[in-house]
C-alpha cells in the first residue's frame, strides 16, 4: 500500500525526473518533502519492491561471476534480517557498527537496520585496531556487524557488544560471534515496533580526516534518504538505469551513489569487487552489466584516461565525478573518447550534493556548476563573515536543505562553531560568476599566502596535471626567507617518466607557461602522496614535510 509519506516523496522525485535537463525549472519549482514521519526502507524501498523482480543490485566478483538480487528479494531478506537482529537485542536508537565489503549483506543489513530504527555506523574494512577502538568508543557502538575474516581486528577492543559475523560458504564463525546466515530462517514478515520520526538519527558517518581527527557526522531518516533526491538529479539517473559508483563501503559517498540516489530513481546498483584496480577490467565489466550512469573520483578518472578508453564499447549516458575537483584535461580526454562530458558535483559527508554541473546544462571549464535544486548557497568573506562574490561556501540555516546534517555527534562545541551566525560553513572557498556559476578555490585550511598573494593549491595542481608527466600532484606552502612561503609541489609521475632534474626542468617550464608569475610552482619533489583511507590527500602531512625540508627537492632558480 502506498503511504502518504511515499506519495509525497514520489511527487518530489517525479518532478525532478520530469525536469532532468531543465535546470531553471527544476531549481525554481522543486520543494523538499518534509514529512513528520518517514522511514525510507519501509515507506519507499518496500513500496517500489513489491512484486518487483527487476534487479536492484548486481555484483561483479573477482572471478568474473555476476550475481543479481531483485528489489523483491532484498525487501524480503531485509525483513528477515531485521527480525533476526531484533531477536538478538537490536533496538531503535542502538548504534550498530557495520564493517562489510561490497557484498549483498551490506545492502540487506542497511535496509534492515533502517526498518529497526537503529543507527548505522558504516565503517571501512581497512581500519586497524587503534582506529577501530576510537570509532567504537566515540560512536557509542552497542552492536557490531562485520565479516568473519575481520574478527581478529576486534580482539581486545570489542568490549561488551553483540557481535554478528557475515561468513562465506564453508567459513567458520569465530567464537563469541553470532552467525548472520541464521537470519535466513527468521520470519519474512516484519512489523515495526513504532513510528519513525523524520528527525530520528539514522547514520553516523566518520569523515575522512584530511586535516584533523575524523569527525562523527549525524544524519537523520530524511537528511540522507530524502536529501539524495538532488544527488539523483545531478547524476541524471532514470528508472531502469544501471549505475556504477566507484567508492568503498564505509564512506559517505557509498551511501550517496550506491544506495540512496540510484534506488530513489528505481535504478540498479552495480558494483565491481576487486583486490587491485584495473581500468581495463573495469570497462569490461561495465560493458557486461550495461552501465548507463557512472560516478568516480578524479583519481579513478585519471587512471582511466591513462588506459585505452576505447576498450569500453558502450559508454555510459551520464558520467560524473566527486570527492575532489576534476581538472579540465580529464574532462576533455573523456569527451574525445566516449563523447560524454564528465560533470563535477560538490558536497560533503555533512551534506548531500550542494553544487553541480547538471544534465543538459552547458559546461563552463573550471566551474563546478550551480546550486542544486532546493539549495541556497551563500559565499561569506572569511574575515568579515559578510556575503561576498568570493568566499566560504555556506548554507543559511533558516533555508537549509533537507540534506544538511543535524551536527557532530557528541561534539556540541564543534557543531556550534560550524553553525555560528545563522550559517553552516563548509570550510571550502569558491567565487561566483555573474551567471551564478561557482568556481572552486580550495579548502580554507589549504589556501596560503606567498608574497602577500593568496594561492589556491587546486589551481596550481590543475596546471601541473595538464602535463603528461604528472599522474598526481599536491601543492603546499614551503618556508622561504624572502616570500615567507612559496608553492611546493609533491609530484607522482606518470608511467615512463623518471624523477630526474630534467623532468623537474620540464615541469618548471610548464608552470611558467601556464601560471602567472606570482602563482608559479617554485619547488618540486617527486614523492608519493599521503592519503586518508578514503583516498584524499592528507595535506597536513605534506605541509609538515615541506616545513621540515627533509626530502630531495628541485628549485626553480636552479634552472635559470
Amino acid at each position: 500500500m502506498t503511504t502518504h509519506n511515499s506519495a509525497e516523496f514520489r511527487a518530489a522525485r517525479d518532478f525532478l525526473l520530469a525536469h532532468r535537463e531543465d535546470y531553471d525549472t527544476a531549481y525554481a519549482g522543486f520543494r523538499w518533502p518534509r514529512p513528520e514521519h518517514f522511514n525510507w526502507a519501509l515507506d519507499w524501498f518496500d513500496v517500489i519492491a513489491r512484486d518487483n523482480d527487476r534487479p536492484a543490485l548486481r555484483i561483479a566478483e573477482e572471478d568474473g561471476t555476476h550475481h543479481c538480487h531483485t528489489f523483491a528479494e532484498l525487501s524480503r531478506r531485509s525483513d528477515q534480517v531485521a527480525n533476526w537482529l531484533r531477536s538478538h537485542g537490536v533496538r531503535a536508537g542502538d548504534r550498530v557498527l557495520v564493517m562489510l565489503g561490497n557484498q549483498k549483506e551490506l545492502w540487506e543489513s542497511a535496509l534492515a537496520l533502517m526498518k529497526l530504527r537503529a543507527v548505522l555506523v558504516p565503517t571501512t574494512t581497512l581500519l586497524n585496531g587503534v582506529e577501530l577502538a576510537d570509532r567504537l568508543e566515540r560512536a557509542e557502538v552497542g552492536h557490531v556487524l562485520a565479516r568473519a575474516e575481520d574478527h581478529a581486528t576486534f580482539a581486545g577492543v570489542a568490549g561488551d557488544r553483540t557481535l554478528f559475523a557475515v561468513a562465506g560458504d564453508g567459513e567458520q564463525v569465530p567464537d563469541g560471534w553470532l552467525d548472520y546466515r541464521e537470519s535466513s530462517a527468521a520470519p519474512a514478515d516484519y512489523l515495526p515496533d513504532g513510528p519513525t520520526r523524520a528527525d530520528d538519527p539514522l547514520l553516523h558517518y566518520f569523515t575522512s580526516g584530511t586535516t584533523s581527527r575524523p569527525k562523527l557526522v549525524q544524519h537523520t531518516h530524511v537528511s540522507y534518504p530524502v536529501g539524495h533526491l538532488t544527488t539523483m538529479y545531478w547524476i541524471g539517473l532514470r528508472p531502469g538505469d544501471v549505475h556504477l559508483n566507484i567508492s568503498s563501503p564505509g564512506w559517505a559517498k557509498h551511501a550517496w551513489s550506491s544506495l540512496f540516489a540510484p534506488w530513489n530513481a528505481e535504478a540498479t546498483v552495480f558494483v565491481q569487487n576487486y583486490t587491485r584496480f584495473d581500468a581495463g577490467r573495469l570497462m569490461t565489466e561495465m560493458d557486461r552489466a550495461g552501465v548507463t550512469t557512472f560516478c568516480a573520483p578524479p583519481t579513478v578518472w585519471r587512471m582511466l584516461i591513462q588506459a585505452d578508453l576505447g576498450q569500453l564499447r558502450t559508454p555510459p549516458r551520464e558520467a560524473v565525478a566527486a570527492g575532489e575537483p576534476l581538472n579540465p584535461e580529464v574532462v576533455e580526454a573523456v569527451r574525445r573518447s566516449w563523447g560524454v562530458t564528465v560533470r563535477d558535483g560538490f558536497g560533503q559527508t555533512e551534506t548531500t550534493v550542494l553544487v553541480a554541473n547538471t544534465p543538459g546544462a552547458p559546461l563552463v571549464p573550471g566551474s563546478m556548476g550551480r546550486p542544486s535544486p532546493g539549495v541556497v548557497v551563500s559565499l561569506l568573506d572569511p574575515e568579515t563573515g559578510l556575503p561576498a562574490e568570493s568566499g566560504e561556501i555556506a548554507l543559511r540555516l533558516d533555508a537549509a536543505p533537507v540534506g544538511l546534517m543535524t551536527g557532530y555527534a557528541g561534539d556540541a562545541v564543534r557543531t556550534a562553531e560550524i553553525m555560528a551566525g545563522g550559517h553552516y560553513r563548509t570550510g571550502d572557498l569558491a567565487e561566483r560568476s555573474p551567471d551564478g556559476r561557482l568556481t572552486y578555490i580550495g579548502r580554507s585550511d589549504d589556501v596560503f599566502k606567498s608574497s602577500d598573494y593568496k594561492i589556491s593549491p587546486f589551481e596550481l595542481e590543475n596546471a601541473l596535471l595538464s602535463h603528461e608527466a604528472v599522474a598526481e600532484a599536491g601543492v603546499v606552502p614551503a618556508p622561504d626567507a624572502l616570500r615567507l612561503s612559496v608553492p611546493k609541489a609533491y609530484v607522482v609521475l606518470a608511467e615512463g617518466w623518471e624523477p630526474t632534474a630534467d623532468t623537474a626542468k620540464h615541469l618548471f617550464a610548464h608552470a611558467r607557461a601556464t601560471l602567472p608569475p606570482y602563482k608559479r610552482v617554485r619547488r618540486i619533489e617527486f614523492a608519493g602522496l599521503p592519503k586518508t583511507l578514503s583516498g584524499k590527500i592528507r595535506r597536513t602531512e605534506l605541509r609538515d614535510a615541506a616545513e621540515r625540508g627533509d626530502g630531495l627537492e628541485y628549485r626553480e632558480e636552479d634552472f635559470r
